[in-house]
C-alpha cells in the first residue's frame, strides 16, 4: 500500500508507539509520520504509508493550529499537567483582559522551548532526558502567531484556538500568556487539529487526496512520460531554476526540477499512484 492518512493521536502516549500499534492494527509494511506530537498532546498526526513516507517534505503543512486550555496558577517543570509541583489561587481576570492579553501575542515571538518536548538532543527527544533526569540546554527559537482566540474562560482554566508557525512550542506560550497575567501556568489540554491544509480527522484515520496536499505546481509532460518512466535526462524549457514540480501520468507521479541549463533533475520519480 501506498497512502497518506490522517489519524486521531490519543493523550498520554508518544507518536512513535502510537503509529506502531497502528501499523500492527492496518498491518502496514513501512510507515512514518510528520510533525511530532509529545506524549501529553493529542491530535492530528500525518502518516505516510509505503513510498508515499517519501512526500512529507512537499506538503502543505507550514501553518499549525491547536486548541490548548491553560491552568492558571498551576505550575510545572514541564508546563503542563505530568509535572504539577504547585497550585495556588489566584484572582478572576475580567474576560475583555483575558481577550486583549492573547491578542498581544499576535506576532513573532522568542522562547525556549520546554525540556519536556520533542526536540532532538543529541539524538534522543528532549522529553525522554528529562524523564531520565539528565542536565542539557535548548536553544532560543522564533514563532509566529498567526491567529489567537478566546473560546472561553472558567476561571481558572482558559480554553483558546491558537495558529502559529512550524516547531511552534503552545506550552511555551501559555507560559508566556500566565507570565503577562503575573502568574503560573501550565496547560492541562492540547489538540493539534489542523496542519496546513489537513484537518484531524472524527474518526481515528482517514484517507487523504495526495495531490490536493502537496505544495507543488502541477505541470503537464505527457509527451515525455517514456522518458521520465526511464529516468532519463531531457531538456525542458520556461521552467524556473530552484522550483520543483509535479508531474502526473496515469499509473505513477514524479516531483522534478531543472538546473541552469534546463536538464532535468529527478527528486522522486516513477512514485506509483495508488
Amino acid at each position: 500500500m501506498n497512502a497518506l492518512f490522517a489519524l486521531h493521536k490519543p493523550q498520554g502516549i508518544s507518536s512513535h508507539s502510537f503509529l506502531t500499534k497502528m501499523k500492527r492494527k492496518y498491518q502496514w509494511k513501512k510507515c512514518g509520520y510528520s510533525g511530532t506530537l509529545d506524549p501529553f498532546a493529542s491530535g492530528l498526526l500525518v502518516v505516510g504509508v509505503g513510498a508515499y513516507t517519501r512526500l512529507f517534505d512537499y506538503l502543505k503543512k507550514g501553518i499549525k493550529t491547536y486548541e490548548a486550555t491553560l491552568w492558571l496558577g498551576a505550575k510545572s517543570v514541564s508546563l503542563d499537567i505530568d509535572h504539577i509541583d504547585e497550585v495556588r489561587c489566584i484572582e478572576e481576570f475580567s474576560e475583555e483582559k483575558m481577550i486583549n492579553i492573547l491578542q498581544s501575542f499576535r506576532r513573532k515571538i522568542s522562547y525556549i522551548p520546554p525540556r519536556f518536548s520533542a526536540k532532538h538532543i543529541n539524538g534522543k527527544r528532549a522529553y525522554q532526558l528529562a524523564r531520565e533526569g539528565v542536565e542539557f540546554e535548548l536553544s532560543s527559537c522564533e514563532m509566529e502567531v498567526f491567529e489567537i482566540e478566546l473560546l472561553f474562560y472558567a476561571h481558572p482554566f482558559v480554553h483558546f484556538r491558537v495558529s502559529v508557525s512550524e516547531g511552534g512550542y503552545i506550552r511555551s506560550l501559555g507560559e508566556m500568556i500566565a507570565k503577562e497575567l503575573q502568574c503560573n501556568g501550565s496547560l492541562s489540554s492540547l489538540k493539534r487539529i489542523q496542519e496546513g491544509n489537513i484537518k484531524l480527522p472524527q474518526e481515528e484515520i482517514k484517507k487523504l487526496d495526495v495531490f490536493s496536499n502537496l505544495d507543488l505546481e502541477r505541470i503537464d509532460l505527457q509527451e515525455y512520460q517514456e522518458e521520465i518512466l526511464q529516468g532519463k535526462k531531457i531538456t525542458l524549457q520556461g521552467l524556473q531554476k530552484q522550483k520543483r514540480y509535479l508531474v502526473v501520468f496515469e499509473e505513477f507521479f514524479s516531483i522534478i526540477g531543472v538546473n541552469e541549463k534546463g536538464e532535468i533533475r529527478y527528486f522522486l520519480n516513477r512514485i506509483p499512484k495508488c
